[in-house]
């Protein structure tokens, strides 16, 4: 069996062990691990299987991953998620389809601090759906767009899928981070247009809010709120002046969500402790799957896949564009039946040479594969948003499903327009220092 083809049954052997329910990062070991072992000497193979996973696991730009996961933490276990849905509802309730709109402008806000599409999704859920079916919002609606506004929560930054994009690829991790802002508040507003015109079209999904004496006041939530677009200022703001590293920004922002936690007395020593536990299980899931996700890369390389790849690629009588549509349409085939890490970790060391070799950005490359990610998100039969909001609202899956597709067909939309138009990722990094 040559290279190529050992690396096509390794494809399809990773395949299987996921199907069967295998964690990702163990399968990718274990089908690098084999693979490589068919093509090389034991002995190189062991001393890269040694050495590979420690110099993966202590690079320093994979330091940032755990600092941006505390800082939703704390966030996330001192209840400010309440704080920024009552000052959306306050901004865009009094319009039809409002909270749906507040929904979406909340977990766009969350986002901007949290970085876990999980979290951004449960916290929003758990805030906002018993406030929508008070004011008599149909059910499917509210899921919808809690599921969909859960979803910014891997592209806005800080974003531990963007960062691991850059680790993969070695691109500039904090030109990666700032790459996805623009993107990010396109998304959002479109979200929340969406939401809206669903409302105006269908009124009978969204009755027309009543004014009540217990509606949220938008400036007193304005002053509960304030310390999260600052401290999201402060952290992407130094990274865009180049203060700090990423790694630096990070800790900054989890030690100043701790620091407001504890001021204001919404974050207990128990709680604190219950979001170190939780980003310390995260960052070692996801430092697992990236040491799988290099090995891998590492096998695909023995195989001469990519390599082929791009060859077989660049001497197609197609237009780039095309090429680049074909890998998107692969992206979102794929996001139906698997984990977004998992499409991530194992698709990008096959696309991102193809896409660097045509002649494309690979920053811009990478905000599109997170937003073509986003759509997997919500795609039966994986859809894992969706699963995550029917299990917090007890709302049919069926019903989930059914009613992000509005949502759905807006994110496709907004990854045309980066499609059509680099310099809405590219603007920003192209400006730091």
């Amino acid at each position: 069996m040559s290279p190529e083809m050992a690396g096509v049954a390794g494809l399809i052997a990773l395949i299987v062990l996921m199907m069967l329910r295998v964690p990702v990062g163990i399968a990718m070991i274990a089908v690098s691990a084999v693979g490589s072992l068919y093509i090389l000497r034991p002995a190189s193979v062991f001393f890269t299987l040694g050495s590979n996973p420690f110099a993966t696991a202590s690079m320093y730009s994979l330091s940032v991953i755990p600092m941006f996961v505390l800082m939703g933490m704390f966030v996330a276990l001192a209840g400010f998620g309440k704080d920024l849905y009552a000052f959306a509802h306050g901004l865009v309730g009094r319009f039809r389809g409002g909270l749906a709109m507040a929904t979406v402008a909340a977990s766009g806000m969350f986002s901007a601090v949290s970085g876990s599409a999980v979290a951004t999704a449960s916290t929003m859920a758990s805030v906002a759906l018993p406030e929508m079916r008070r004011f008599r919002y149909d059910e499917g609606l509210a899921a919808g767009c809690t599921a969909v506004g859960g979803t910014l929560g891997i592209l806005i930054p800080p974003s531990s899928i963007l960062v691991l994009y850059g680790v993969l690829t070695e691109e500039p991790i904090g030109r990666v981070l700032v790459a996805g802002i623009v993107p990010g508040i396109m998304t959002t507003l479109l979200l929340m247009t969406t939401a809206y015109l669903v409302a105006r079209f269908k009124p009978e999904l969204a009755p027309l809010a009543e004014r009540r004496e217990d509606e949220p006041d938008l400036w007193r939530a304005l002053r509960r709120t304030w310390p999260i677009p600052t401290i999201f200022a402060i952290s992407m703001g130094g990274i865009y002046q180049g203060v700090f590293t990423p790694t630096e920004a990070g800790a900054v922002g989890a030690f100043l969500c701790l620091l407001m936690g504890i001021i204001t007395r919404r974050l207990s020593w128990s709680g604190a402790l219950e979001a170190t536990t939780r980003s310390v299980q995260i960052t070692a899931t996801i430092f697992l799957i990236t040491i799988g996700g290099k090995l891998f890369g590492f096998f695909l390389a023995l195989t001469r896949i990519p390599h082929h790849l791009t060859a077989f690629v660049e001497g197609l009588d197609v237009s780039p564009a095309l090429t680049v549509a074909i890998i998107f349409a692969i992206y979102f085939a794929l996001g139906a039946f698997m984990d977004e890490i998992a499409i991530l970790v194992i698709m990008t060391p096959i696309t991102y040479p193809i896409v660097t070799a045509l002649g494309y950005d690979g920053i811009w490359f990478g905000v599109l594969t997170i937003m073509m990610l986003l759509t997997g998100l919500l795609t039966p039969p994986v859809g894992m948003i969706c699963f995550v909001v029917a299990s917090v609202s007890k709302t049919p899956l069926q019903t989930v499903f059914r009613s992000v597709t509005p949502f759905w067909i807006t994110l496709i939309v907004a990854a045309a327009l980066v499609i059509a138009f680099p310099s809405l990722a590219l603007y920003l990094p192209g400006l730091m220092r």
